[in-house]
Formats: structure tokens, sequence, C-alpha cells
């Protein structure tokens, strides 16, 4: 068996990114992945500009029993006049700030009266004034090649007045789950069968990730018929999963299926709970992860072991997310022999100090538990793991996406 850091660095390199690209609208961009760098093109703010609703002034014009005239009323979106010298112009959130001011001065410390305003509180030079570029400077480097876009990302890419970004095409995943005993939900069940949840929940998992589910076929444990559908989908998608067949009992198929389309393998068995049973070949040059059968381990290994392959393939800079170490409850000594990933809950104590708290239903074959979990702890191999020991913990909100 591979121990885990190996097998899952070997994973994330088994294939090379997707090359293909296209440009689309911001209103399509959220969750591609950037395929150019973006330099800012103008300055943000574009000018100065007030950040309060006030009075734009010369500092040097401010005496507190003076009344300045306003010369202007200034909205946001109007061009302002020049600032007279011993004059105030009356700005609002955003507006332009005149040529010759250099502070504003808050509406609540402002009295106007015949057409003069004066000031209840001492301003600081400078104060409440937004100063062309301090946020963003043109000609910086915005976004880097490799960036999965989110809505800030968008908001970001808006305000350079940027429509269209260029980005890598969708990676096009197939799955194939395998097994007589599955039926499809929605179709009637005999009594020595169950639904296939693997299917659904897959599909679900790459489109989370922002790749394509784009072929989902179930095959009988038939060596004809799982030649047939992985030679499909090998031609027709860049990355291929398998649920079940891929250990060591009679029906288990995947394995010399694999190796008669001339399967490379690339890893086979892993030092994992769940997960053991798991491989890594190559078809034509495609990757083809074969996870085991039961729904509770293809949802670990899906999440630690594939989901950094699939960030490479698409093409992210980003492709393993932070690992915390969060002190893990446990009522009793945890030791196995084997990388243990347990289903766990992430919660504040009555300290307001983070804690995981394992399930404690973690059979590899149990769903009960899957909706409420919203991590993996890990547990090292060879270690024992006691009461508040910290264990890394990966976020699925971090590692899903």
């Amino acid at each position: 068996m591979l121990d885990f850091e190996i097998a899952q660095q070997r994973l994330a390199q088994g294939a090379r990114p997707v090359t293909g690209t296209t440009s689309i609208g911001l209103s399509e961009a959220s969750g591609r992945v950037l395929a150019e760098t973006i330099i800012a093109g103008v300055d943000l703010p574009p000018g100065d500009n007030s950040a309060m609703d006030g009075y734009a002034i010369r500092y040097c014009d401010f005496a507190s029993d003076v009344s300045l005239p306003i010369q202007q009323r200034c909205f946001a979106g109007d061009m302002p006049a020049p600032l007279i010298a011993g004059q105030a112009t009356r700005v609002f959130t955003g507006s332009l700030i005149p040529e010759g001011a250099d502070t504003v001065v808050m509406q609540e410390y402002a009295v106007e009266q015949d057409g003069g305003v004066r000031f209840t509180e001492a301003p600081r030079s400078g104060q409440h004034v937004r100063l062309r570029g301090e946020d963003i400077a043109a000609g910086q480097p915005l976004l880097d090649v490799g960036t999965r876009i989110s809505p800030a990302h968008i908001a970001l890419l808006a305000s350079q007045g940027i429509a269209e970004v260029r980005v890598f095409d969708r990676l096009r995943v197939g799955i194939l789950t395998t097994g007589d005993e599955l039926v499809a939900p929605g179709q009637l069940r005999a009594p020595q069968q169950i639904f296939n949840s693997n299917a659904a929940m897959l599909a679900a998992l790459v489109e989370g990730m922002g790749a394509q589910a784009a072929e989902v076929v179930h095959a009988a444990d038939d060596e004809q018929a799982l030649r047939e559908a992985l030679s499909s989908l090998v031609a027709q998608c860049d990355l291929v999963l398998t649920v079940g067949g891929v250990s060591v009992g009679e029906r288990d198929l995947i394995k010399p299926v694999l190796e008669s389309l001339g399967g490379d393998l690339a890893l086979w068995k892993v030092r994992m709970k769940p997960g053991k049973p798991m491989a890594l070949a190559h078809v034509n040059g495609k990757p083809v992860v074969c996870l085991p059968g039961n729904p509770g381990s293809v949802y670990a290994v899906f999440t630690v072991m594939v989901t950094p392959l699939i960030r490479r393939m698409q093409g992210r800079a980003e492709v393993f997310p932070l690992v915390a170490r969060i002190p893990l409850r446990t009522e009793r000594t945890l030791h196995e022999a084997r990388e243990v990933f347990l289903r766990v809950r992430y919660v504040l104590n009555d300290q307001g100090i983070a804690e995981l708290l394992p399930y404690g239903s973690q059979g590899a074959g149990n769903i009960g538990a899957m909706p409420g979990a919203n991590g993996l702890a890990r547990l090292a191999a060879d270690v024992a793991v006691s009461d508040r020991d910290r264990v890394a913990y990966y976020d699925l909100q971090r590692w899903l996406v």
C-alpha cells in the first residue's frame, strides 16, 4: 500500500491541465478558471472623491468662527468646478473632490445658514478624501492565471470596465458506476437491490467544483459491458471516475478491464481508511481514477484525493487548499495502522474555541452522517490520538470547491 501523502501527490500530478480556452461574459464567469493575467487599466477610484456626505474645503480656510460661502452643490456623477479660495462645495458620498479642495467635513459637524456653512468641529487635513488610485493603481496586476473566479473577483473585474474574460474550458468528467445490486433512483427496486446513490453524488461533487459531469453511466459486473463503457467515457471525457469493482473479489473487474484496454496503472491501494482499494490508471493518455464502492469511501476519497487532480486539470493555481489543525473530541484513544478520515462536525465550544466532534457512525457504507459533517478529521497512521489532541482538518467548504 502507498502512503497517503505519496499517493495524494502522485494523483495530483496524474494529468496535465486542459489547454482549451474561451472568452465569456462576467455573468457566466463565476466558478470558472482564468486563462490570462488581468492588469488594471484604470485607477480605482478613478478620481479623488468624498467618503462622506459633507463639505469639501481647503484645510487652510477653516476657522471655527467663519462661515464659508457654498460655491456649488455637487452630487456623485457631477463634474465640480474648481474650488474658489475661502469657499466650500457641498458634496455627497462618491462626489468628485473639486480641484483645490483637500479636506471633507462631515455634514454632522456643519451648519448651513444664509448660503454659507460653518463647522462645529475642527477637521483633520485630508480627512474623508479617497485619493485617486489608492485602492488599485492602473498597471498593477489584478488577477493571475489560474484564479478561480468568485463573485468578489467579478466585482473587481467589473470595476475595471472588463465585460469579458478568457477562461479555461470546463473539465469534462465521465462517471462510471458498477454493480449488479444497484438500481437507479426512481426505478423499481427488487429486495436484493439498493438504489445507486454514488452516481448522483459524484455528479454533484464534480459540478460543485466547476467541472462538467459530462457522462454518467452504469454498467453491470460484466467485462465486455465495462470495457465498452470505459472506452466510450475515455473517448469523450478528460477524466474518468469509476466506482466499485476495484478490490480483489471475484466480480471486481475494473482492474483487468483497464489492463485489457492498455491501461497504465500508476497506483493501486492506499494506506487510508476509508478508501484503501483505489487506483489511478491512464488509458490513451486520459486519467482514470478508480474509487471504492461504498458511498462514505467515495465521499472521503473524492475530497482528499480526487479534488487536487481536478483543480490541477482545471488549470487552477491553488491545488491543495488550507488544512488546519484543530482539537478532536474523543472518549477513547484512537490508534490505527492506516490514515483514518473521520466525518466530523466543526463547532465552537462554550469558550469559543474550535473543536471537531466525530459522528458515531463512521462505516464506509453509512450515508446518514454525511449531510451533517462539515469536514474530515485526519488521524495519522501509527499515532495515538487522545481527547483534544490537534489533528488535520479538511474543511469541505474549501476542499469541495
